[in-house]
């Protein structure tokens, strides 16, 4: 679970209800016409812009704004250079039932393991982590959308509220539900862009970074072991990836 993303969606969410109660009554935010108009109209709006696929697969990749396990290349690189040690000493073949935590690097060694072509493994590998950029850049670019359209649906829907304040400026009693619609449409708008979308785009796009690192290094080390290299050599190689402050620490 990635407490950052929990913690800032229910903090910021938290906030905006305690204000909206210390300024009254709750009931009197919500407003089932205005809802309609932004979360559904926006999502009808997104859809046109995506296929279907790409639309409901980014549910599925929303989900990594959440819960998401990425293996830390710090506590990766011993392992690779252990692995070094013993593809040097025994061949690749030494390599076949070493417990591997990580599915891509495991996949790239049994590769090794069955005798391909380290550029063959190279092409495979780097191929696969450009589809995987590929899923997570849809996925972004779906809330995106979504952080686009929500604010103009809101806008939309306050030019309903208004148009029916002004045809109904002879009724008082209709003044007041159509300038709730006319308000209350911008603030979900609002709120639905900058408090849930546009986030989930941006950590969408800091995991599509964070795991295309991981799986360049995986593939650096891979080619390093293929080649036999110095198992130093490639923890030295392997160690770029990492902020200075942590290769001090690793030494």
């Amino acid at each position: 679970m990635d407490l950052a993303t929990l913690i800032g969606l229910l903090g910021a969410f938290g906030i905006v209800i305690m204000a909206m109660v210390l300024g009254g009554s709750i009931i009197v935010f919500v407003n089932v016409p205005s809802l309609l108009i932004v979360i559904v109209g926006t999502l009808m709006v997104v859809l046109m812009k995506f296929s279907m696929g790409q639309f409901l697969g980014a549910v599925k990749v929303a989900a990594k704004a959440f819960a998401y396990k990425l293996d830390k290349i710090d506590e990766l690189i011993p392992k690779v250079v252990e692995m070094a040690d013993v593809a040097r000493k025994g061949g690749l073949l030494a390599l076949e039932g070493q417990e591997i935590s990580n599915e891509f690097l495991q996949e790239g060694v049994k590769m090794l393991v069955d005798g391909h072509d380290g550029d063959v493994v190279k092409d495979v590998l780097t191929k696969e982590m450009r589809q995987t950029e590929q899923r997570h850049g849809w996925g972004a670019k779906v809330f995106t959308a979504i952080g686009d359209v929500a604010p103009a649906m809101g806008m939309i829907g306050t030019l309903i509220g208004l148009v029916a304040m002004l045809s109904a400026m002879d009724d008082p009693k209709a003044i007041g539900p159509a300038m709730a619609v006319a308000l209350l449409t911008t603030l979900y708008g609002a709120m639905l862009a900058n408090m849930v979308a546009i986030p989930i785009a941006d950590k969408l796009d800091l995991r599509k970074t964070e795991e295309g690192r991981l799986k360049s290094m995986c593939i650096d080390a891979l080619m390093g072991i293929q080649a036999g290299q110095n198992p130093r050599v490639i923890e030295s190689m392997l160690k770029t990836y990492l902020a200075p402050a942590q290769r001090a620490t690793k030494k």
